[in-house]
């Protein structure tokens, strides 16, 4: 099955839209292929406003309105307590609170971006999604992340070179009860590095101190640019660590 025989067999839907790369060449598709797919953005303490003005963006050049849900997610204690399996609760959270709404605007069927490259046994959320019967066509049709990099960029979507998000919450160890304080901090003190050129880092909370996690090829204009970076750092973080441990990009 590919995206177009889906959509000719699912023409209408409700889809949880995060505004990376995924879920922004599934809404392209949806367009494409005349489907009534309508995209709702869940906005937590866990999403930095970067993805919600990028969300934004994209559908509306897409030509479709955005439907934005805030939720207190902190409220909910066996995710605030940041267990190991923190992202199977969270997930179930967000698509009950998506399945609710969309029900309510007459969308039956729910879909989300998870693609072929994704492993379900090490995404506990993927497990919630299933259980709630979230449709996942970008996995059903056998995408992986290179090929809906490069279709995306064929049909000129700009989300197509951007570097995968993890939520705020990620960058929290697990155990440690997540604070909307640290949260706002982590993502001003990574607003920060963007703003002099990183792309594709986590800055990551170590014993109270800040762990910057970057690509190989990021090393030579980090240490470049070290003097700088404790600088703008040190409003959020005291001390300011760099792993030599490099992400590998997707």
């Amino acid at each position: 099955m590919n995206l177009k025989e889906f959509f000719l067999q699912h023409p209408r839907a409700a889809l949880g839209f995060s505004g990376g790369v995924d879920s922004a060449f599934l809404l392209a598709m949806s367009v494409k292929y005349g489907a009534d797919v309508q995209p709702y953005f869940i906005k937590t303490a866990f999403q930095p406003a970067f993805e919600l003005e990028d969300a934004r963006r994209l559908t509306r050049e897409l030509g479709k309105t955005l439907i934005v849900i805030e939720h207190d997610i902190l409220k909910d204690n066996e995710i605030s307590a940041n267990p190991a399996n923190r992202c199977y609760y969270c997930k179930k959270t967000l698509f009950s609170v998506l399945k609710e709404r969309a029900l309510k605007d007459g969308y039956t069927l729910l879909m989300d971006g998870s693609n072929a490259s994704d492993d379900v046994s090490d995404r506990p959320g993927m497990r919630a999604a299933h259980e709630l019967e979230v449709l996942s066509p970008l996995r059903d049709c056998g995408l992986t992340k290179k090929e809906i990099r490069r279709l995306s960029r064929e049909e000129g979507l700009f989300t197509w070179d951007k570097p995968s998000y993890a939520c705020l919450a990620t960058r929290i160890p697990t155990g440690t009860v997540l604070q909307r304080e640290m949260l706002e901090k982590i993502e001003k003190a990574e607003e920060e590095l963007k703003g002099i050129g990183f792309q594709d880092f986590r800055i990551r909370l170590f014993h109270g101190a800040a762990r910057i996690q970057i690509t190989e090829g990021q090393m030579k204009e980090m240490l470049e640019k070290k003097e700088r970076i404790i600088k703008l750092l040190t409003p959020y973080f005291e001390d300011v660590f760099l792993d030599l441990k490099f992400r590998q990009s997707e």
